[in-house]
C-alpha cells in the first residue's frame, strides 16, 4: 500500500481511531493486523518471506539467549544469517549473479543458466536488515523480546515496515514493549505527527514527483542522446533532489504516522546536501542504513583499528556493498564504488590540505570556504547519482560526456527547457516548491525545531496551516501518470 494512495488515505484513519479506543493490552495485536494488510495488500503470497523472516529472527535469537557454548550461540547467528540473507540472495540477487556468469562465459543468447524472474519483494532489503540486526544484538548480549506479537510488530510496523528507517530494538522493540504502559493519547504528538506527514507529502507530491517527470524525459535511454549538456546538468541536477525529496519525503510521512500513535522513529535525514564533505554526507544521508554498516559492518571488518590500510579497504568493502544493497546492477555497484573513492580520498586529503590552509594562513573556517565545499559536494554526489539513476553504466558515461559538451546557455531563454516535460506553469511550482524546502532544510541545518515552534502556535493557526497546506498540496501536487499513485523509489530496494 502506497502512502501516497486513496487507499492508505482510508486505511490510516481508521486504524488510528480503532488504535485509540481499544484497552492497551490490545493495541499491539491491532497494529500488527494493521501492519500485516498493509503488506498482503500488495502481495498475499510474499507476505510469508516476512512472516519467515520474524520467526527465524525470534527462534534464533531465543536460543542464543539460552545457549552458554560459544560454538552453539555462534551456529544460531549463523543459520539466521544464512535464512535471511538466503532470501535476499535468491530474490534480489540471484539472476545478476547468473546473468554476470552467463556473460562471462559468453554464453549464447538463450544459452547458458536459466534466471528465475522472480519479483522482488518490496521492502526485503529493509525488514531483513532490521531483522538480522536485532539478532545480532542479541548475540552481542541484548535481552531478547519473548512476547513473539511485540517482536512481530518490531519487524513489520508498517510506518517504516517497506523503505525505512531501520530501527534497532533499543529504539522501536523498545517502544512496543511498553504499550501496556504508554498514554492513550497525547495531543503534541499527534499535532507533531500530522505535521511532519503533511511535510513529507509536500516533499514527494510537490517536489520529488514533478521533478521525476523532467528527469524521466532526459535520462530516456532511447532519447537521451539528443539533449544538450545543459538540459543533463539540470536533470542530473533534479535527480538529486528528486531522489531526496522522494526518499526523504516517504521518511517523513513514515516518521510522523508513527509520531501520531506515540512512536518516536530514528531521523534518517539531516540536510544531506548542506554536507561539506562526503564522510559529512552519509552522517546525514539515509542515517539507518549509514549507522547499520558501520555497527554490523564496518566494525566486524576490524574498523579503523588496524591501520589506515586496513580501515581503507573496509571503507571500501563497505560502500562496494553499500552499493549491491541498492540494486543488483552494476551501475549500482559503480555508485558505490565512487562513493567508497570520494570518502577514502577525503580521509587521505582533508588532513593535507588543512596543513596547507594553516601555513598559507587561509581561512578555511570561513563561510566562503564552508559554501565552496557544500557545492563542491554536491556536485561529487550528483555525479554519483547519474550512475545511480541511469539504466546502465555506459548511458551513465554517456550523460557525463555530454553534461562536460554543448553547454549553451540559450536554453535559459529560448523556451526549449519548457519542452522536457514540464510548462512554465509546473516548472515554477516546481522552483517554489524547491525553494520552501531548501530554507526548511537550512533552518534546520541552523539548528531551529520548526515542529516545537509550530506546536508553541495559537490552535486557530494550526488548523488555518493544515488547512492551506493540504489545500496547497490537493491542487498542486504530481500524482504521477494519468493521476495514478507514483511509487516511491526506494521501494525498488
Amino acid at each position: 500500500m502506497l502512502f501516497n494512495s486513496l487507499s492508505f488515505l482510508i486505511f490510516f484513519p481508521i486504524c488510528i481511531a480503532v488504535y485509540y479506543s481499544l484497552p492497551k493490552k490490545a493495541r499491539a495485536y491491532w497494529l500488527l493486523l494493521c501492519s500485516a494488510f498493509f503488506y498482503l495488500k500488495w502481495n498475499v503470497v510474499y507476505g510469508s518471506l516476512l512472516g519467515l523472516s520474524i520467526v527465524s529472527a525470534y527462534t534464533c535469537a531465543i536460543l542464543i539467549d539460552r545457549q552458554k557454548k560459544k560454538l552453539h550461540r555462534q551456529l544460531t547467528l549463523t543459520a539466521a544469517l544464512i535464512v535471511n540473507f538466503g532470501m535476499l540472495f535468491v530474490f534480489k540477487y540471484f539472476d545478476f549473479f547468473i546473468d554476470t556468469i552467463n556473460k562471462v562465459i559468453k554464453a549464447p543468447s538463450g544459452g547458458g543458466f536459466s534466471l528465475l524472474n522472480l519479483l522482488l519483494p518490496v521492502g526485503i532489503s529493509f525488514y531483513i536488515f532490521q531483522a538480522v540486526g536485532y539478532v545480532i544484538d542479541v548475540y552481542r548480549g541484548e535481552k531478547p523480546e519473548k512476547n513473539f506479537v511485540k517482536f512481530a510488530l518490531f519487524v513489520s510496523f508498517f510506518p517504516q515496515l517497506v523503505a525505512g528507517p531501520i530501527e534497532r530494538s533499543g529504539n522501536l522493540l523498545k517502544q512496543i514493549g511498553s504499550l501496556d504502559e504508554k498514554s492513550l493519547f497525547n495531543k503534541d504528538d499527534f499535532i507533531e505527527g500530522v505535521l511532519i506527514m503533511i511535510y513529507g507529502f509536500f516533499m514527494k507530491l510537490m517536489i520529488a514527483d514533478r521533478a521525476s517527470i523532467l528527469v524521466s524525459t532526459v535520462f530516456d535511454p532511447e532519447k537521451y542522446s539528443t539533449f544538450s549538456g545543459f538540459e543533463v546538468i539540470l536533470a542530473a541536477v533534479l535527480f538529486s533532489v528528486q531522489i531526496y525529496c522522494d526518499f526523504a519525503g516517504y521518511t517523513y510521512i513514515a516518521i510522523g504516522a508513527a509520531r501520531v500513535m506515540g512512536f518516536k522513529l530514528c531521523d534518517n535525514f539531516n540536510t544531506p546536501y548542506l554536507a561539506e564533505n562526503i564522510k559529512d554526507f552519509w552522517d546525514r544521508w539515509h542515517i539507518s542504513l549509514s549507522t547499520w554498516f558501520r555497527d554490523y559492518l564496518y566494525f566486524p571488518l576490524g574498523g579503523s583499528r588496524k591501520g589506515p590500510r586496513r580501515r581503507f579497504i573496509n571503507i571500501f568493502i563497505v560502500f562496494l556493498v553499500s552499493g549491491l544493497w541498492h540494486g543488483a546492477s552494476w551501475h549500482f555497484v559503480v555508485w558505490g564504488i565512487m562513493h567508497g573513492i570520494f570518502r577514502i580520498l577525503h580521509e587521505i586529503l582533508a588532513p593535507k590540505l588543512e596543513k596547507v590552509y594553516v601555513k598559507t594562513g587561509y581561512n578555511y573556517k570561513s563561510f566562503s570556504h564552508r559554501l565552496l565545499k557544500i557545492i563542491c559536494n554536491f556536485i561529487l554526489v550528483t555525479l554519483a547519482w547519474t550512475f545511480f539513476r541511469a539504466q546502465s553504466i555506459g548511458q551513465a558515461v554517456a550523460l557525463i560526456k555530454q553534461m562536460l559538451t554543448g553547454l549553451g546557455l540559450w536554453q535559459l531563454s529560448d523556451g526549449s527547457l519548457y519542452n522536457l516535460g514540464l510548462d512554465v506553469k509546473e516548472m515554477n511550482v516546481l522552483l517554489i516548491s524547491i525553494a520552501v524546502m531548501s530554507v526548511v532544510d537550512l533552518l534546520k541545518y541552523k539548528g531551529k525545531n520548526l515542529t516545537k515552534a509550530f506546536l508553541r502556535q495559537n490552535t486557530w493557526f494550526k488548523f488555518v496551516f493544515f488547512y492551506l497546506a493540504i489545500v496547497i498540496i490537493a491542487i498542486f501536487g504530481v500524482y504521477g501518470a494519468k493521476y495514478d499513485a507514483s511509487t516511491f523509489i526506494y521501494f525498488q530496494f
